[in-house]
């Protein structure tokens, strides 16, 4: 079974999150990303 992910722009300068749309604009500074959806390890 394939492992679900999240896709998520972010800005290949300062590597600040964008939105979708602003990522379709201006495709040579941002990158796309596949993130894995699941538990998050709990806080020590």
């Amino acid at each position: 079974m394939a492992k679900k992910t999240r896709t998520a722009h972010r800005d290949a300068g300062d590597g600040q999150f964008v939105t979708k749309k602003y990522a379709d604009a201006h495709p040579k500074t941002t990158v796309k990303e596949h993130n894995p959806v699941g538990k998050r390890k709990p806080k020590k």
